[in-house]
């Protein structure tokens, strides 16, 4: 954050006192954007620093402590009374250096081996935050892409950061991409039954390199502190191999890659089924073994629409329109995950299709969301759409409409 001015208040024995004074008025509100603690001198090896922030969980405000190890991160949420008061206690015992980042200062706190402290405060000019805020990165991306931190060990293991946590230019479009795909997934969590849940188990089919798998699992692990199970499963076994190294040497529990194939995988009960990229009719087996599994969260982004395409009739009056090759390709794009969203729709969950990110960063960029609804209600309207564009269109058959109507597997 640019300063204009520092200054530096009178050294007192009271200092740790005032800036805990200073932490108690800002906890409760919104005017404030992280707390760092670091120099810790405590017990627990490897502790570098501990970063908090305000969070809003099922409506309420609380402390998001994310405790950052050498290789690894702890995050735990706390009610903002019990979260104040601990950091009290920390101060007192564990850290010597302490910094608050409100919208108008940042104070510093310095505490000497002898117990002696120092408070700085430095006060921000209106004119450099607006500058900050309209030139380079606005306050609300600020807090989009703190969602998944530059500094997370698993960015290096996967190449998108180099060793001094600094992203590194050709993947920049990776990274948009991953805290988009977080971003998604957040909201849809927080309008889903998980949100009752400790633990959650994932399947992320095709998982290819596995960055956005790392990033779901650091998610709920790391900013939402649940027992998440994510899974991994990709064909090519060279992948696998490389994500499964990487998981293990950043020390992250409840992460595995396998090798496998979304037509082939056994079928198990999961909270959250993921497909990017999924080919062809690969996204239709993909979406019925998370409805088949009960899971309440299901994200596919397509892709190729070879299945309809053939089957296609060109009805009046959109012969003409649809005698150029491209504009088939899209209609058959188009009608394919159409009928997906009314298939997920008619299995109980609220659906969405939407551009998940700019064509500039991936070609592949429609994303079909559905969320598992608390009561499906009557589906009856639905089936009848669906039996009125395939009568339309000439469409014989539609592979998740094959597979949904073959008996349960589970």
């Amino acid at each position: 954050m640019p300063a204009a001015h520092s200054v530096s208040e009178s050294i007192t024995p009271n200092d740790t006192d005032r800036f805990i004074t200073l932490w108690q008025q800002h906890s409760g509100l919104s005017d404030w954007h992280n707390l760092t603690l670091s120099k810790y001198r405590g017990e627990l090896a490897d502790l570098r620093q501990l970063i908090v922030r305000p969070v809003v969980l099922r409506g309420a405000l609380q402390l998001s402590f994310v405790w950052r190890y050498q290789t690894r991160d702890v995050t735990k949420n706390w009610p903002v009374p019990e979260g104040t008061a601990q950091i009290a206690q920390l101060l007192a015992h564990d850290f010597q250096h302490a910094h608050l980042h409100t919208a108008q200062a940042v104070y510093q706190l310095s505490i000497s081996k002898k117990g002696r402290s120092h408070l700085v405060s430095t006060a921000v000019q209106a004119d450099e935050t607006t500058a900050s805020q309209s030139g380079g990165l606005p306050a609300h991306d600020r807090t989009k892409n703190r969602l998944v931190e530059l500094s997370r060990p698993w960015l290096t293991a996967l190449g998108v950061t180099d060793a001094q946590q600094q992203l590194i230019p050709s993947m920049s479009r990776k990274w948009k991409q991953i805290n988009k795909f977080v971003e998604v997934f957040a909201h849809a969590f927080d309008s889903s039954s998980l949100t009752q849940k400790k633990a959650v188990k994932v399947v992320d089919f095709g998982a290819g390199k596995g960055y956005l798998t790392f990033a779901l699992h650091d998610h709920l692990r790391s900013q939402r502190g649940l027992q998440a199970e994510v899974t991994g499963v990709e064909l090519r076994s060279d992948l696998v191999r490389l994500c499964n190294a990487a998981a293990t040497r950043c020390g992250l529990e409840g992460l595995h890659f396998s090798e496998g194939d979304v037509r082939t995988a056994p079928l198990q009960a999961v909270d959250v089924m993921i497909a990017l990229h999924a080919c062809d009719v690969a996204t239709d087996y993909a979406i019925h073994s998370g409805i088949r599994a009960g899971a309440a969260i299901i994200m596919c982004s397509p892709c190729c629409h070879k299945q309809i395409r053939p089957q296609l009739l060109s009805p009046h009056p959109l012969r003409p329109i649809l005698q150029h090759g491209i504009h088939l390709g899209q209609e058959a794009e188009m009608l394919t995950d159409g009928l997906r969203a009314l298939l997920l729709e008619a299995s109980g969950y609220a659906t969405q299709v939407f551009e998940f990110i700019a064509l500039e960063h991936t070609s592949k960029n429609k994303m079909i969301l559905a969320v598992k609804r608390d009561q499906p209600g009557d589906t009856s309207e639905v089936w009848r759409q669906i039996e009125e564009i395939k009568s339309f269109y000439g469409i014989q058959e539609q592979c998740l409409e094959t597979l949904l109507k073959q008996p349960s597997q589970i």
